[in-house]
């Protein structure tokens, strides 16, 4: 098993999003781009795949650690933290940039005009009729 499965698995088990990630790496000043990240969980086959090395995999542990259980003078309850990620995962709280939508209805369609006149069907032209097909032989009849 690979470091970027292990990475996978625990980001998946955790329901962590790579901004998630990111920060708990600046916990323990490593700083890394989302998109790096990305690279990390992409497909083996992938152009844009990137192998996790040790020192990521070994930062993002420490980090987790110090997340979840916090430090020695401010300590947490893991499960705590795990809840409250996972109540702001079904939450989808809307990001900075967007106002929260409105429960707006579809207008009507609308009633055709007074002059409209229904398509007729066209009559279908057979393209291919009435084709002999020799195969490359001249064949006498």
């Amino acid at each position: 098993m690979t470091n970027n499965d292990i990475f996978k698995k625990l980001r998946v088990a955790l329901q962590l999003r790579d901004d998630q990630i990111a920060e708990i790496l600046l916990l323990v000043d490593f700083r890394i781009s989302t998109a790096e990240l990305g690279a990390f969980f992409r497909k083996d086959d992938h152009p844009n795949y990137m192998e996790c090395g040790d020192q990521v995999l070994r930062n993002f542990l420490n980090g987790l650690i110090i997340h979840l259980r916090g430090t020695k003078e401010d300590p947490k309850n893991a499960m705590d933290v795990i809840n409250a990620n996972a109540k702001q995962l079904l939450t989808k709280a809307p990001s900075k940039g967007t106002a929260p939508k409105e429960n707006t209805k579809k207008p009507a369609p609308k009633a055709p005009a007074k002059n409209f006149k229904a398509k007729r069907p066209e009559p279908k032209v057979s393209v291919v009729e009435k084709v002999k097909f020799n195969n490359g032989k001249n064949k006498k009849a």
